[in-house]
């Protein structure tokens, strides 16, 4: 049977993309920070896929939102973006899989769904993907393979706000090769290329 969700003032919503990028585009004007989110919205999705997962719109809509008030308060990351969501009636497990990706550094709310583990393991890699993308002479994610990123994961200085401990253990709870990660993060934000300014010159 189709679920009906009436909308109505003080009623749990389920967000659209839509809203999801209306909100988003609210809070945040920097334009890394809406190519950050579009890279992270694609990947979910890449990964809902290749994981048989049946909501993938819903692993897109957590990707997209989950730095929602980075710009504005990010002192207080995760934090006001759970008093957003709250204020907005989103589900209480699309605001728990947002917030978890901040854990062990913002929040202590922990991974644990399928869709929290992903989301913690890309979000630092795709910020590691574009910067290994934009050193390449094509300036380009659609000629890149995961050894090129490989090659910079051992150089400290390159990308250096890119915790690499994080995306170690999210691979390991994902129970999932570093390698087949890459690969397919690489794969996720080439179908947003152009979006996220990494089409380069291929």
């Amino acid at each position: 049977m189709e679920t009906i969700f009436i909308m109505k003032e003080g009623c749990i919503m389920v967000p659209t993309r839509e809203e999801a990028y209306d909100l988003l585009t609210k809070y945040n004007q920097s334009d890394s920070l809406i190519k950050h989110a579009l890279s992270v919205e694609a990947v979910m999705g890449h990964f809902a896929e290749l994981l048989g997962e049946e909501d993938v719109e819903k692993w897109k809509i957590i990707g997209l939102i989950h730095d929602l008030d980075y710009e504005k308060y990010p002192d207080e990351h995760c934090k006001k973006t759970k008093e957003i969501l709250e204020g907005e009636n989103w589900p209480e497990d699309y605001i728990r899989a947002v917030i978890s990706h901040g854990w062990g550094i913002c929040t202590d709310v922990e991974p644990v769904e399928r869709m929290e583990k992903v989301l913690y393991t890309i979000d630092e890699l795709t910020g590691l993907v574009t910067a290994t993308a934009l050193m390449r002479p094509s300036k380009s994610i659609l000629d890149m393979e995961a050894k090129s990123v490989k090659k910079k994961w051992g150089q400290k200085s390159f990308a250096a706000g890119v915790d690499r401990e994080v995306i170690k253990t999210g691979a390991d709870m994902l129970g999932m090769e570093l390698n087949e990660i890459i690969s397919e993060t690489i794969k996720g934000m080439r179908k947003v290329a152009e979006e996220i300014g990494l089409k380069g010159n291929v």
